[in-house]
């Protein structure tokens, strides 16, 4: 039965894994940047939101006051 020859596996030469390798961090350099604008413009439309719910349950809270206050 004939067995199959194992494959050497041998790392690149030095020069062509370096710029590869730099090419790698600036892709990923370049989307964290794309992710950080990303979670900022989110934060901002988030605390926006969080700002309009907190008036409306003060003016809930407000308006509850008002009618327990008018039936006593």
């Amino acid at each position: 039965m004939a067995t199959v020859r194992r494959r050497l596996v041998r790392p690149l030469p030095p020069s062509t894994v370096e710029p590869q390798h730099h090419r790698k961090i600036q892709k990923l350099r370049s989307r964290l940047e794309k992710e950080r604008l990303r979670l900022a413009r989110w934060m901002g439309r988030l605390r926006r939101a969080f700002h309009a719910a907190e008036k409306h349950s003060s003016r809930i809270r407000r308006i509850e006051l008002q009618i327990t206050n008018l039936e006593e």
